[in-house]
C-alpha cells in the first residue's frame, strides 16, 4: 500500500495491520449520519466532534431533540453510541433548532447553559447537507 506521498507506508513504520483498523475506523465514522434532529418543533441541540479513538480523523454530526430537558441529555445519549463504534466525541456547544418542516425552514440559536455556543455557522453547514430543500438561517439570538 502506498501513501499520500506515494512512497511505501512501510516506509514509514506503518504497518498493514494497524493501516487496516485506520481504515475500517474512518469507513465507520463515516457512516456516521452527519444530522439527526426531530422532524418537527422547537428544541435543544448540540455540536459533536466524533473522533477515531487515538487517531486524528473525525467529523462534526449535530443532534438535537425534543426529549432532552438539558443539552448534556443529549450528549450522554450520543457519547455511549460513539464508543461502541470504537469512537470518541467531544461537545462543541450547543443552541436550539425550530424547525419547520411544513414551511421547510430551519432555524438555528440561542445556547447551551452546560457547553456553550456551538458555532451555529458550522451547524448550519450541516444541516444544509441532510436538509438541502430547506431555508435555513441561523442567530446568535437567545430566543
Amino acid at each position: 500500500m502506498l501513501s499520500v506521498v506515494g512512497r511505501p507506508l512501510s516506509s514509514f513504520g506503518i504497518s498493514g495491520a494497524v493501516t487496516k483498523a485506520t481504515v475500517a475506523m474512518a469507513d465507520a465514522l463515516a457512516k456516521i449520519p452527519e444530522v439527526e434532529i426531530d422532524p418537527e418543533g422547537t428544541f435543544k441541540y448540540i455540536l459533536v466532534r466524533v473522533k477515531v479513538k487515538d487517531g486524528d480523523v473525525h467529523k462534526d454530526v449535530v443532534r438535537g431533540t425534543k426529549s432532552a430537558e438539558y443539552h448534556n441529555h443529549i450528549f450522554e445519549k450520543v457519547s455511549p453510541t460513539m464508543e461502541a463504534l470504537g469512537m470518541e466525541c467531544e461537545c462543541l456547544g450547543g443552541g436550539k433548532i425550530e424547525h419547520n418542516s411544513q414551511e421547510k425552514k430551519l432555524r438555528v440559536f440561542g445556547e447551551s447553559t452546560a457547553f456553550g455556543k456551538a458555532d451555529h455557522s458550522v451547524s448550519v453547514e450541516k444541516l444544509k447537507s441532510s436538509f438541502s430543500n430547506y431555508e435555513i438561517t441561523w442567530s446568535d439570538d437567545k430566543k
